[in-house]
């Protein structure tokens, strides 16, 4: 039984080439007027002005004239693939609700890369998404983060798990309610929660005393998820809007001692100085809905700047398809309008996304070493003006606008170049 870690099995190669005499921004860093991004072996091998990066002969050479120069957004919490757009039952595959624990339960065995979704990611300039099951259960699953291009989950694969995801409020409540079994309240979701992990616990030490005697132990996928938590290798991605479930899920944090990730946090910027004190980040959204249920209310676009200005850790999210993914970095020119500092705005969809998600050490942002996700804007991205004109994954063009025909094209994933 494998529960380690998954990383990219590198099926699909990356490529070189060298984007040029762009306005780079490489986020991470200053921008750089008539730069240059070079990538090789789809990783980005050199971030500089153009006359201080020498591209090496035979490099193939994008020029970027005129055009702005970004790292691919990250899209922290979205149902890519498990929700899929246009099919109904047969595509929707977020949630698991047979079972109000469901650590076991993997996104990475439900994704679909056909999903239309990801084609309107990569003409948002979304290259990389953290796909989680729903919010149906108190405990929905294991996440995984994937770029938004490529045949089959195995060959877009970042990481997984990335993370383990919970739900607290109006959604498991109803779901079991209906069902007339637990739970049916606020109580008794975070009564499943936590009996779960006092399970948890018990197993952990169970394990641990049959390996120091040599003995046999039955290995249990659903304990041994929740010990990754416990043991905080993996952090536990909650899913909270109302106040009342956000001083819930950081009780629960504070019993259990995981690390704790705070998703949608609608009225998080009513305790915006206890997340901060705490350094519990938040991944905010969707900020492009109207207040469908009672725990929605609370829902501002001022939201994100509130929780900035106190010290939090800020993202930005769609909740796709909740709101469709291409909207990703329009919520952040709206959320810069209501407040957000417009010199960390794009910090929300690149950095701080791919670092309250462990994936910083392979996207969110230019820097040398880092996966070869590039994107050439018509302009400032948070100018609702611009578009996205051509998109690289490790180096390779997947996504590119026809002003001409003002059409854009997905590369067929499917297609591969002949072996001389």
């Amino acid at each position: 039984m494998s529960t380690g870690t998954h990383q990219t099995p590198h099926t699909v190669p990356g490529l070189d080439v060298a984007i040029t005499s762009g306005y780079v921004v490489p986020v991470s860093g200053p921008p750089v007027e008539g730069g240059t991004v070079l990538i090789r072996g789809g990783r980005i091998a050199a971030v500089g002005p153009g006359r201080e990066v020498e591209v090496p002969a035979g490099t193939p050479v994008v020029d970027a004239a005129g055009a702005w120069v970004l790292p691919g957004f990250v899209e922290a919490h979205g149902h890519l693939g498990v929700h899929e757009e246009a099919e109904g039952w047969a595509g929707q595959d977020t949630n698991e609700m047979t079972d109000p624990n469901g650590a076991r339960m993997r996104a990475l065995d439900a994704l679909n890369p056909a999903d239309t979704g990801f084609a309107d990611a990569l003409a948002g300039g979304v290259t990389s998404a953290v796909i989680k099951p729903g919010s149906g259960n108190p405990i929905g699953g294991r996440t995984v983060a994937v770029k938004c291009w490529g045949r089959s989950v195995d060959e877009m694969l970042i990481r997984e798990p990335v993370s383990v995801k919970s739900a607290l409020g109006e959604n498991p409540k109803r779901v079991y309610g209906d069902k007339q079994r637990l739970p049916s309240t606020r109580q008794g979701v975070a009564a499943v929660i936590r009996d779960a992990f006092g399970r948890a616990r018990d197993y952990r030490a169970r394990r641990e005393h049959a390996a120091a005697e040599g003995k046999p132990f039955d290995h249990d996928p659903t304990l041994e998820t929740l010990v990754r938590v416990l043991d905080r290798e993996l952090p536990w991605s909650q899913h909270t809007h109302r106040a009342d479930d956000i001083a819930t899920a950081l009780r629960l944090a504070d019993e259990f001692g995981y690390r704790v990730i705070l998703n949608h946090g609608t009225e998080a910027h009513l305790l915006a100085d206890e997340i901060a004190r705490r350094g519990i980040p938040v991944v905010s959204g969707p900020l492009f809905t109207t207040r469908t249920k009672v725990e929605t209310r609370g829902r501002t676009l001022a939201n994100p700047g509130i929780l900035e200005r106190a010290g939090v850790k800020v993202a930005i999210t769609t909740d796709h398809p909740v709101v469709p993914i291409n909207f990703l970095v329009h919520q952040v020119t709206l959320c810069v309008k209501e407040g957000l500092d417009p010199a960390t705005a794009l910090r929300t969809i690149t950095t701080h996304p791919a670092e309250i998600m462990g994936l910083d050490d392979r996207v969110g942002s230019l820097r040398t070493g880092l996966d070869g996700d590039v994107v050439i804007w018509s302009g400032d991205p948070l100018n609702v003006m611009s578009r996205a004109l051509r998109v690289f994954i490790r180096g390779r063009e997947v996504y590119t606008w026809d002003e001409g025909t003002r059409t854009g094209t997905v590369a067929d994933p499917w297609y591969r170049e002949p072996v001389a």
